[in-house]
């Protein structure tokens, strides 16, 4: 796996055990802004595991629809759940009196711990097989 990539994951996982500390301490709009960060980090794991790198937050999630969800990679239910989480994101950073509730804040983190998971373990499963494809050249 891309040196680029574990980092981004090793950001996503740090994103999401703050995320949880949030939520439990009832910071719901701050949890989901974490939440929404363990996506974007990784969906950039993706994209740096192809050598690919954006600045825009938008560029990274309209490559992983593209490169990811159109072609079957990844369940379309992760580009609705990413947009959510982008969204949401915005409308808790940028509106003025936005009330952002418990299950709100729940569920972006539940979303973005099995987006985390399905990333890592395809990142993961692409690095063995790319092992034994090496392997066996030798």
């Amino acid at each position: 796996m891309d040196e680029r990539a574990e980092f981004n994951l090793k950001l996503a996982e740090e994103r999401l055990a703050v995320s949880k500390k949030l939520l439990d301490d009832e910071f719901y709009m701050d949890s989901v802004n974490r939440s929404y960060y363990a996506f974007f980090y990784s969906a950039r794991a993706l994209v740096a595991n192809d050598a690919m790198d954006f600045s825009k937050h938008s560029a990274v999630i309209s490559y992983f629809r593209k490169n990811y969800v159109k072609t079957g990679i990844f369940d379309v239910r992760f580009s609705k759940y990413i947009g959510d989480a982008f969204d949401l994101r915005n409308e808790g950073d940028y509106t003025y009196f936005v009330n952002i509730e418990k299950d709100d804040a729940e569920i972006q983190y539940n979303h973005a711990v099995e987006f985390y998971e399905e990333v890592k373990n395809y990142l993961e499963k692409m690095e063995n097989a790319t092992e034994k494809i090496s392997n066996a050249d030798t």
